[in-house]
């Protein structure tokens, strides 16, 4: 896979699955709706605050990232960690019409906060092959880009506008 058609998974793929260790030591995985990314290395996730998940990121934030396409057969995982941002610019770049149903208090509400993912590495695969992401090769093909949300950049692209 090319590194341009890694990012059209992860573009296209809705979720991902975080996978983390919690406070005991035991190993765990959550699934979470993950569309906005600054190319292969960022990933943003809103969700709560008072989430164990959560609560195990900030204790400690390995964690790896996994998009992957069941139709195609191709997936992604990212290594790397997660820092839980509470700053209003991040509540406000993933904020939605609608959200106050889950965060009644808005965009500052104490309840709400993003999870970004910083990958360090990753292994691809597809029906053709496998191989490995090193950090200067996300390094290079993130240089310049910005956070946006690759799931309708995909929408709109294949929908020809």
């Amino acid at each position: 896979m090319t590194k341009d058609e890694i990012m059209n998974l992860i573009n296209r793929s809705l979720f991902a699955t975080i996978g983390y260790t919690d406070e005991t030591g035991r190993q765990n995985v959550r699934r979470a709706f993950c569309v906005w990314h600054r190319g292969l290395g960022r990933h943003l996730i809103s969700t709560n605050t008072s989430s164990a998940h959560v609560r195990s990121l900030l204790a400690n934030g390995n964690a790896c990232l996994y998009f992957s396409d069941d139709s195609t057969f191709e997936g992604v995982c990212l290594f790397g960690k997660a820092v839980v941002h509470f700053e209003r610019a991040y509540r406000e770049l993933l904020w939605n019409e609608g959200d106050e149903k889950y965060y009644p208090k808005g965009v500052e509400d104490e309840d709400y906060c993003i999870l970004e993912f910083v990958a360090e590495s990753g292994r691809y695969y597809r029906y053709d092959g496998k191989g490995d992401l090193s950090a200067s090769e996300i390094a290079a093909f993130d240089a310049g880009r910005e956070f946006e949300n690759g799931y309708n950049a995909v929408n709109v692209n294949s929908q020809g506008q």
